[in-house]
């Protein structure tokens, strides 16, 4: 199978440039009349959380009509997240288009009312037997034409405005919620927890005073299983091969998370590793971040028709299984986990994280998804969330639990958590997990909805109190889009990053975490070879 990947280097939709200024809420709407939209100032303005506007009054996502008559908290959004003019000026134009489109609706329903008065009326002549007037009809023929044309070329121009909004709707993140902190990068996030003591393993391990932990790469060599040349070899830069102790320690570091999230509730899932576009235009990696993903040559194969790429989180094929469907909200929350290879271009982070596991073009994930209903979310988004963090407490790996700004928040998400783990070598944490709650944004995106549960109405009647009550046939409630959550539980690389460095001894050898031995036939110590 061939598989083709961009070259572009642009950045992820967080990043942005140091010496770039960004405009403060009071300063934001001061456009030029040439740029600003009638529906930038025609309302009073909601409450302002962290230097932007509050969006509890607009808990959903966005379509062209709530964008439009929430412009400026759709501005101070964009603005928060740091986003660029060009996605400032998308939202404006969406606005303007959704402003053209009312005349336009009006013309056109005024037209096909015209033809269809033309048309009866021709009807009601032709049905007389006698003193039809043949140049009345004739007339009446010409105008319904006339009105039928101008109705089918104003629906054209409809059409097109919609698919132009729809383009630039595509382009725009997520709504932040309301507990995201205002920030540029990640060195705002917010600390929210902090477990487990970094001096405590290595005090268990016998670490001196003067013992320079090594990197994982080079814990690896030692063990014997490490081999980056023969993978850059046969593969290219940021791929890997691990062998013996190390591989073994990868899977059960893999079965272990699996079981571990089964234990929770998930049902395991083993999805496609190949998908369509549609599927990653409903998680939302396309079409933002093309150049970040694997593409299949067409040649190769499609996805029913679609153009195919390999698949760069679980999340997009666990979410996917529901697009299109209306669920019923007695079988919410849906949990899923699965265990896939991943595979990234990485084409924003040339440079960056170049040895080693931290950043490689394929890697395996334990990836965790649910589908709940709004009400639930939040409540859903912490239990996963705490899941992923109990599997860190658990291999006894100091762990800090971060609550991503404006400025880093993903592109989908409308709150994340980041769980990031001591890596003694460089004395920092690092990113092993991302949990994050995006609301209805994905499923707006795939068609997934719900059913709430019918709630039956009792009739009041005369009488006494309760008397001649009876309750009504409960009411079919109209389907509403679910909310998705998704996170790593955990990234099995980077949590074998965590382990080989945190429970290495000076000797050079590993000591194998209490919860990962029974997956390693007992094994306690992976030895140093000589």
């Amino acid at each position: 199978m061939m598989f083709v990947v961009a070259t572009s280097r642009r950045a992820p939709c967080h990043a942005f440039t140091h010496s770039r200024t960004y405009p403060r809420l009071s300063t934001l709407f001061q456009s030029s009349s040439s740029s600003t939209s009638p529906s930038e100032t025609a309302a009073p303005l909601p409450a302002t959380v962290h230097d932007r506007l509050s969006r509890a009054s607009l808990p959903s996502s966005l379509d062209a009509r709530t964008l439009s008559e929430n412009l400026p908290l759709v501005l101070s959004h964009l603005t928060a997240r740091r986003s660029s003019p060009e996605s400032l000026e998308a939202a404006r134009q969406i606005a303007r288009l959704h402003s053209d489109r009312i005349p336009l609706i009006q013309r056109r329903d005024e037209a096909l009312q015209k033809r269809n008065e033309c048309s009866a009326s021709v009807g009601r002549l032709m049905s007389q037997s006698e003193g039809a007037d043949a140049r009345e009809i004739d007339d009446l023929k010409r105008l319904a034409s006339e009105a039928g044309e101008e109705a089918s070329g104003v629906e054209a121009t409809l059409d097109e405005i919609e698919s132009n909004m729809n383009a630039l709707l595509a382009s725009l993140p997520n709504l932040l919620d309301d507990v995201v902190p205002d920030g540029s990068d990640d060195g705002e996030n917010q600390l929210v927890s902090k477990w487990g003591d970094v001096n405590a393993l290595p005090a268990e391990l016998g670490w001196s005073q003067d013992f320079v932990p090594l990197w994982h790469d080079d814990v690896a060599a030692n063990l014997g299983g490490w081999h980056a040349d023969a993978a850059v070899a046969m593969s290219g830069s940021r791929f890997v091969s691990l062998t013996g102790p190390v591989a073994r320690m990868e899977r059960a570091i893999s079965s272990y998370f699996l079981d571990r999230a089964v234990e929770k509730g998930y049902v395991e899932v083993s999805p496609p590793l190949v998908v369509s576009r549609t599927a990653l235009e409903g998680t939302s990696q396309l079409p933002k971040f093309e150049e970040d993903l694997f593409k299949i040559v067409p040649e190769s194969h499609t996805c029913n028709g679609q153009d195919a790429f390999l698949i760069p989180t679980a999340e997009v094929p666990l979410t996917n299984m529901h697009a299109n469907q209306i669920l019923e909200e007695a079988d919410l929350p849906i949990s899923y986990v699965a265990l896939t290879p991943c595979f990234r271009a990485e084409a924003g982070s040339y440079g960056r994280d170049t040895r080693g596991l931290i950043r490689t073009h394929q890697f395996y994930k334990v990836e965790l998804v649910k589908i709940t209903t709004p009400q639930t979310s939040d409540e859903e988004h912490h239990k996963l969330t705490r899941h992923a963090e109990e599997c860190l407490e658990e291999l006894k790996i100091p762990y800090r639990k971060m609550r991503l700004c404006s400025g880093d928040v993903g592109f989908s998400a409308q709150h994340c958590y980041d769980l990031e783990a001591w890596l003694p070598s460089t004395g920092e944490y690092r990113e092993i997990s991302s949990c994050s709650n995006t609301g209805d944004f994905q499923a707006r995106r795939m068609g997934l909805r719900y059913r709430p549960s019918a709630v039956e109405e009792e009739d009041g009647a005369s009488g006494g109190a309760g008397a001649g009550k009876k309750k009504k046939k409960a009411k079919k409630a109209k389907p509403v889009f679910c909310h998705t959550i998704n996170g790593s539980g955990l990234a099995v690389g980077r949590t074998l990053v965590a382990v080989l460095e945190n429970y290495q001894t000076m000797e050079g050898d590993v000591v194998v975490p209490e919860v990962l031995r029974p997956y390693m036939g007992g094994l306690e110590v992976l030895k140093k070879k000589s």
